[in-house]
């Protein structure tokens, strides 16, 4: 994939990635050179199916400051942009299956700006605690192996 812009790691803290997609999304002009100044967040970003199309919601791009005449809203609902064949399969895992769409990342590619959707199911706060506590064990592990190849 290309450059990152933004990635929401919240949602990987929250869901349980199942799979993963890229769609493309309908921004202005002033949309992508906010992008480009680095004035985006997606802490809270998702996807929803809405009249048969695909819709990001809380994606937060802020206005940008040297527009002529024309500004966007920061939390629009922006149209993504999948193959139909992707939109029939993720109505499904949705609507029977029960999983979430959340975004998890904003990148280039090729001078368009992509969106990384995840297909997700919620965790529960054991799952979280124990997430946490792998992280921890991991994090003592490449402590230890760090220091003893700093004396050896």
């Amino acid at each position: 994939m290309g450059d990152d812009i933004v990635t929401n790691r919240k949602a990987r803290h929250n869901f349980q990635i199942v799979e993963s997609f890229e769609a493309g999304i309908a921004l202005k002009g002033t949309e992508v050179k906010s992008i480009r100044a680095g004035l985006a967040n997606m802490t809270s970003a998702f996807a929803r199916l809405e009249k048969g199309e695909l819709f990001l919601h809380g994606l937060d791009i802020q206005p940008y400051q040297r527009a002529s005449h024309e500004q966007h809203e920061a939390k629009r609902p922006r149209r993504l942009l999948v193959h139909r064949a992707e939109l029939h399969k993720l109505r499904e895992q949705v609507e029977l299956q029960g999983c979430a769409l959340p975004a998890l990342k904003l990148y280039w590619k090729n001078r368009n700006v992509k969106v990384q959707i995840g297909v997700a199911k919620g965790k529960k706060a054991p799952d979280k605690r124990q997430d946490l506590k792998r992280q921890v064990a991991e994090r003592e592990a490449a402590r230890t192996a760090a220091a003893f190849n700093r004396r050896g």
